[in-house]
């Protein structure tokens, strides 16, 4: 099944876009830098860069939280933490439930026959 389209006939749903891949830090960077130096808005660097005025001005936001010109929000480095301590706490929730599984299995096994 095609998730990309929504609605109980396919060909009559509404389609949803694929995403777009991530850009690469170097583009974010040189769109960061060229807002900043060459006086253009985020909305006029968007059209000439293909994306949207929105997505640029994400990217500023971020690029002053990392450099420490804002707080109201995660740094780059926080973030990336953040995500490798949800996916080890995932991994290890799954060891403990697991382990529970396994620890009733055998005490069940164990218990003596009357």
């Amino acid at each position: 099944m095609d998730t990309r389209t929504l609605g109980d006939n396919p060909l009559k749903g509404v389609h949803v876009p694929k995403s777009h891949p991530p850009y690469p830090p170097e583009f974010r960077a040189e769109a960061v830098r060229l807002v900043r130096e060459g006086g253009r808005t985020p909305d006029q660097l968007a059209q000439d860069l293909g994306c949207s005025g929105q997505v640029i001005r994400n990217w500023l936001r971020q690029a002053d939280l990392d450099a420490g010109h804002r707080s109201d929000g995660l740094t780059t480095a926080e973030r990336e933490e953040l995500r490798r301590l949800r996916a080890e706490n995932r991994i290890l929730r799954m060891e403990r439930d697991l382990l529970k599984k396994a620890a009733a299995f055998f005490a069940k096994e164990s218990a003596p026959l009357r």
